[in-house]
């Protein structure tokens, strides 16, 4: 299996604890099981801002200490200036954010082949990294 990158949202999904395990939140958690995963800082940080606002995870202290340990244990790539060079070139070629080009980046470096997000397009190829929406239904 190809080396694949996490977006935030999966992370969101997987740390959700509202209700019990629905759809989204189950199917993040079994993707998280796959090997060769990579995540980043960026993704880190954007987990963190969701985690922490009260209408969207709300996580506790506790709560979400215990997710960023489980997160750890995947590979992270740090930030490097080549990223924020490579972020600035993905938002002028493709139209996207900054922070999803960050994202794109940080997986380029690693060369990942594929990017499981429900945002961007899905579907598009990045420079090579193919965006997958694993809650898409067949």
């Amino acid at each position: 299996m190809p080396n694949a990158f996490i977006d935030t949202n999966i992370l969101a999904y997987a740390a959700d604890e509202t209700t019990p395990m629905p759809r989204k939140t189950r199917i993040a958690r079994e993707l998280l099981l796959l090997p060769d995963l990579y995540i980043s800082i960026q993704v880190l940080n954007e987990f963190i801002a969701v985690a922490r606002r009260p209408n969207k995870l709300n996580l506790s202290h506790e709560q979400e200490q215990s997710w960023i340990e489980a997160w750890l244990l995947q590979t992270v790539v740090e930030l490097t200036t080549q990223q924020f060079l490579d972020a600035l070139a993905f938002h002028e070629r493709y139209q996207v954010s900054h922070w999803d080009g960050l994202i794109l980046a940080a997986a380029k470096e690693v060369q990942c082949e594929i990017l499981y997000s429900e945002d961007l397009q899905i579907g598009q190829s990045y420079d090579g990294i193919q965006v997958i929406n694993p809650f898409a239904q067949p």
